[in-house]
């Protein structure tokens, strides 16, 4: 059950990386090389579509924590999107809704990059 793949694009500036499969211990070390390449690119606006991904670990959820203050240091954020609700569960018990913002749809996170501060 260790099937994971990552695709990974640039939109609008904006790095989208779109999980598919299964993220567990075994598999989350392709997303940590994932962030480690953006972030060494100085890209720092990056998507994460969970359309596809079908189970999350905490060592997936590791992941985000270990990358996301490197990211908005450079002004940048990760935001999620496209969640099942079995998927969105597993954030929302860690708390990580009050941590990052999570979208329906990817173009309305892509788009959130561009609004201006309140």
């Amino acid at each position: 059950m260790s099937d994971f793949k990552i695709a990974s694009r640039e939109q609008e500036n904006v790095n989208v990386l779109a999980l598919k499969g299964y993220l567990d211990a075994h598999t989350a070390p392709k997303l940590e090389e994932a962030f480690q390449n953006l972030i060494a690119s100085q890209h720092f606006k990056i998507v994460v579509n969970c359309k596809d991904l079908s189970y999350i670990s905490s060592a997936g959820l590791g992941v985000f924590m270990a990358f996301i203050e490197d990211v908005r240091q450079n002004m940048g954020d990760i935001k999620l999107t496209n969640m099942s609700p079995k998927v969105y569960n597993v954030f929302d018990l860690l708390g990580f809704p009050l941590l990052y913002e999570i979208f329906k749809e990817e173009n309305e996170a892509i788009n959130r990059f561009f609004d201006k501060p309140k």
